[in-house]
């Protein structure tokens, strides 16, 4: 190979992976899949250095455990939690599927100021959470997990996010759950995390409302202490819009304005919500976008765009929007002058293996486009999305990326280079984490090459319900 083609794989992967060492953890890698159990194969994944999550609803990146214990904690700043353990038929709700404001809801966790303001027999369906005994806890930590063969994506859009709605509003909750989501990324060897979530709708214990200033001291404190810095996890935000309520060009211009505001911790804006409600089609926001753009510079857009059942072109005009990266992009394969058009970059594909599987995006892995997209040039990156209402991590999206399409050492250790390469992250601070993540995954390999499984003697994996149920590998 030419010194001069060895300089272009350099810039464009970070590394020149023509190199004898390159070919020798190629190799190694090979022979060690053909050998490993799946649980070793899963303890070599947990080991294994990446880069960053860039697609991840921090709400959803919440397990029910951690919910559990953050909400109980949010006692110290006063906050009391009741839940609905049972259905009293205290309103008339008729033939809905839930009821007006979703009141055949189980589950259906709220602050202590609006139970105060329920009568008394709506008050009779709620217990506090700490009351709630054995079988009682087992079902309310179930009802935010995607983890029966029944459930699909309308329990996830139409239930979960109803569910968790009112302890979303509680600052230090949702920084205590931060927390809890870099402790664990960093323990699997993620040093970058940027997650949706906003500053403002947050309220007291009393139920007064906090400004954003308020809330945003509360994160920046708790992203500052020491055990946050231990997890050696970097953190940006992202700003999530829903896209098919009415106000949604409104509250785009509000969050375009935060961003501003808050450059140093807020680094996009990302449109959420159901492609299946037609109210949300991409192109209803270019009219405002451009009048944004002609206010504030620089600020990045990485959009959901087709996670969606039917062919169409939501990849196509989302790119228009002035987009950097799609999230899903599942059939972005039925669009092919699209697809030609963004091989070899400059847009990346957040691609979600778990959640596409759960919310039956795909009825099964042979039917996912990824390994096309990964092999036919289209950057693309790993991520978690709502990864607490799947029970999983970010291993299990590499474990299924190895397992169901045979990934090369080549393009694992790509799939982190691209999630730090195509983050959002100010140049200095990608540069930084660039060098670094080719250091650590050039002594990883060296290290495995040299002592093969007795290099892996020291991991710990964690890893839940998602592994265990699909493939087995139960290591918690």
């Amino acid at each position: 190979m030419s010194f001069r083609r060895c300089v272009v794989l350099l810039a464009l992967l970070g590394y020149c992976f023509a190199s004898p060492g390159a070919y020798a953890a190629e190799r190694w890698f090979e022979e060690f899949k053909k050998t490993a159990t799946p649980q070793q194969l899963y303890t070599f994944l947990y080991a294994l250095p990446k880069g960053g999550d860039l697609h991840n609803h921090l709400q959803g990146a919440v397990r029910s455990e951690w919910f559990w214990d953050a909400a109980l904690a949010a006692k110290s700043h006063g906050y009391t939690y009741y839940t609905k353990v049972k259905i009293q038929n205290c309103v008339d709700y008729g033939s809905n599927e839930f009821g007006p404001g979703k009141y055949l809801l189980l589950f259906r966790t709220i602050a202590a100021a609006n139970y105060r303001q329920l009568d008394a027999c709506q008050q009779s369906e709620y217990k506090r959470l700490e009351d709630l005994d054995a079988r009682e806890k087992a079902a309310w930590l179930n009802s935010m997990r995607l983890d029966s063969s029944f459930e699909g994506r309308n329990e996830f859009f139409d239930a979960h996010w109803t569910r968790i709605d009112e302890m979303l509003s509680n600052p230090w909750l949702i920084a205590d759950i931060l927390y809890r989501n870099m402790d664990a990324f960093g323990k699997e060897g993620l040093v970058y995390l940027e997650t949706q979530i906003n500053v403002d709708g947050y309220r007291r214990a009393d139920g007064a409302t906090m400004s954003t200033d308020e809330v945003v001291a509360i994160f920046r404190e708790r992203l500052a202490t020491k055990e946050s810095k231990a997890t050696g996890v970097e953190v940006r935000f992202q700003n999530a819009l829903l896209r098919f309520v009415p106000t949604a060009e409104q509250r785009l211009k509000e969050l375009y304005a935060i961003n501003d505001r808050y450059r140093d911790l807020y680094v996009g804006v990302n449109m959420v919500g159901r492609e299946d409600d037609d109210k949300g089609y991409p192109l209803r926001f270019l009219p405002t976008l451009r009048e944004l753009r002609l206010r504030y510079p620089d600020i990045k857009l990485s959009i959901h765009a087709g996670e969606v059942d039917e062919p169409n072109f939501h990849v196509r005009d989302t790119l228009l929007l002035g987009a950097d990266r799609i999230g899903h992009g599942v059939n972005l394969i039925t669009d092919p002058d699209t697809m030609r058009l963004m091989r070899h970059g400059p847009y990346l594909v957040e691609i979600n293996l778990i959640s596409n599987l759960l919310l039956e995006y795909v009825q099964n892995y042979s039917q996912h486009p990824f390994p096309e997209y990964l092999r036919t040039d289209i950057p693309v990156a790993l991520s978690t999305d709502d990864r607490g209402m799947w029970d999983s991590n970010m291993t299990d999206e590499y474990f299924v990326a190895v397992r169901e399409f045979n990934l090369s050492w080549e393009e694992l250790t790509r799939l982190g280079r691209n999630s730090l390469r195509f983050s959002f992250l100010d140049e200095p601070t990608k540069a930084r984490l660039l060098t670094a993540y080719d250091k650590r995954v050039q002594a990883f390999a060296q290290q495995f090459q040299r002592r093969d499984m007795d290099g892996l003697a020291g991991v710990k994996p964690v890893s839940y319900s998602f592994m265990c149920k699909r493939y087995q590998v139960c290591l918690q």
